[in-house]
């Protein structure tokens, strides 16, 4: 197996069984119907040590375009290889969303809701706000690359790393989660979003455009940010990369402040209205 096949097949692993806990447990006449969030954290950790156990050999199982970049930024992997790895994963993500429609085919109409039905395929913020719902993503994912990164220096973990990675990812979920959804892989969330927008799904609505920017640029800015942090003060080497990704980093967020303030200020001026 190539290790493009391989993070197709390790991205596809991943969303089967993590949106699949999201089709339980959300649409109606399911059996795990409301399993609740500990459940949900749980199974997206053992997603991800099921794709990492299935390809980790053959790819690095890399599985998010965020941990890509981030190994790239370090020099722990070929930029020349990052585009191939991201479209792999991105139609390995499509693709275990369809293999979930398809799964839980007649419970779609079943449930009348269309925002449960786009939360089965991809991720939204418990409260919109531009700048808050970004600086949670950005900071799931700059803890995510940071505990991969020191998972993997500790070499007697070697055989239990798809384990411990998997853990990482139940208690981002129960830490750091309850915001976004903690997308924290770009993959995760604008695969499934465009599968969700091309199925039949019966009365899915739309599909949130407007919000599908966050999960991929905060978790891109936040995974180079752990990159480079681990770079300067685990080994401390101190690259221009860090200040390159922390500039960007700012910019980023004082702008996501900006459009926040005028959403809010859109808000109040709408209730004065009515």
């Amino acid at each position: 197996m190539s290790p493009f096949v391989g993070e197709m097949i390790g991205t596809m692993i991943l969303i089967v069984f993590g949106a699949g806990i999201g089709a339980g447990s959300s649409l109606k006449k399911s059996y795990s119907n409301n399993a609740g969030w500990i459940v949900i954290t749980i199974a997206w950790g053992l997603a991800v040590t099921m794709g990492v156990f299935a390809v980790g050999s053959i790819s690095g199982a890399h599985l998010n375009p965020a941990v890509t970049v981030a190994l790239a930024l370090n020099g722990d992997f070929a930029w020349s290889e990052v585009p191939g790895y991201i479209v792999a994963q991105m139609i390995g993500a499509i693709i275990g969303a369809v293999l979930v429609y398809l799964h839980y085919l007649p419970h779609w109409k079943a449930t009348d809701d269309p925002g449960t039905k786009l939360g089965v395929f991809a991720t939204s913020p418990a409260i919109p706000h531009t700048f808050s719902n970004l600086l949670s993503e950005i900071f799931g994912t700059f803890i995510l690359v940071l505990g991969l990164l020191f998972i993997g220096a500790n070499k007697f973990t070697e055989g239990l790393n798809p384990l411990a990675v998997g853990l990482l990812i139940v208690v981002i979920g129960m830490s750091l989660g309850g915001t976004t959804g903690y997308a924290i892989n770009p993959a995760r969330d604008l695969g499934p979003r465009i599968a969700h927008f091309l199925l039949p799904i019966p009365g899915k609505g739309g599909s949130n455009w407007g919000y599908s920017w966050i999960p991929v640029v905060g978790p891109l800015l936040g995974g180079c940010l752990g990159a480079v942090f681990y770079k300067a003060v685990f080994i401390g080497k101190v690259t221009g990369s860090l200040w390159v990704v922390i500039s960007a980093t700012i910019v980023v967020l004082i702008l996501a402040y900006a459009a926040s303030k005028k959403q809010t200020t859109t808000i109040n001026q709408s209730g004065q209205a009515a």
